[in-house]
């Protein structure tokens, strides 16, 4: 009989869950629902060079894994949950992670630089409580980049926080421009704000109780307090 397609042909527990896990982007969608994202849409803006048609394939495979689950909210519109099986893998997907922020070289991991995942993760991890009660809006700049990618907003407002890749039009707090390359370092824990600003990369122009409390506010990868360590 011809081996079935993506099948290691081994009863060994590993190549049995890499049959599962390990095609390109599966692992990644799992990291994205272990962080609370159940909506497609929302999956998309995780994985953002991912392509709707294989993003939906993947999900099906997952769900034929039993790692996920498909139901309709009270909204009729279809969410993906991890079920007990996706629960399972928290640990294994941090414990890549952490591999990753251990033992992979810091500049090869600032040459993948996106801005849309950066901004999204930040958002996502972002601290509200440094912040103002009141809304405040940041407005961070990346020069080098193309005039669509160029300016995002975040929006805090009652502990939500919410990304905008137009101008919302509220006032702004604080302006931060930098090289994407700065902020990516700083959120993976390889600089610090403090360290891009004295090094004349990072700008800060606006309410300075919001800019003092940058580092503490911005909601750095949940790797970046790894020691690094060489290969």
């Amino acid at each position: 009989m011809e081996e079935e397609r993506g099948s290691y042909g081994q009863f060994c527990p590993v190549a049995m869950a890499s049959e599962i896990l390990c095609s390109r982007w599966t692992v990644l969608l799992v990291r994205e629902m272990l962080c609370g994202t159940t909506r497609f849409n929302e999956l998309r803006r995780g994985v953002p060079r991912m392509s709707p048609a294989l993003l939906s394939k993947r999900l099906k495979e997952l769900e034929r894994g039993g790692v996920i689950r498909s139901v309709p909210n009270e909204k009729g519109v279809v969410e993906y949950r991890l079920t007990d099986a996706g629960e399972e893998l928290r640990p294994v997907v941090l414990g890549l992670g952490f591999w990753g922020q251990r033992w992979v070289e810091s500049q090869l991991s600032l040459k993948n630089l996106d801005p849309s995942l950066l901004m999204w993760d930040m958002r996502r991890n972002l601290d509200p409580q440094p912040l103002p009660k009141a809304r405040s809006t940041i407005h961070f700049q990346y020069p080098e980049l193309p005039e669509n990618r160029r300016n995002w907003w975040l929006v805090v407002e009652e502990g939500k926080v919410d990304l905008c890749l137009q101008d919302p039009g509220f006032d702004v707090d604080l302006t931060v421009t930098c090289p994407l390359r700065s902020m990516t370092a700083i959120w993976m824990g390889l600089a610090t704000v403090r360290q891009e600003v004295d090094s004349g990369r990072l700008e800060l122009l606006g309410d300075r109780m919001v800019a003092r409390s940058m580092q503490q506010w911005l909601g750095l990868s949940p790797f970046a307090g790894e020691t690094r360590r060489v290969a």
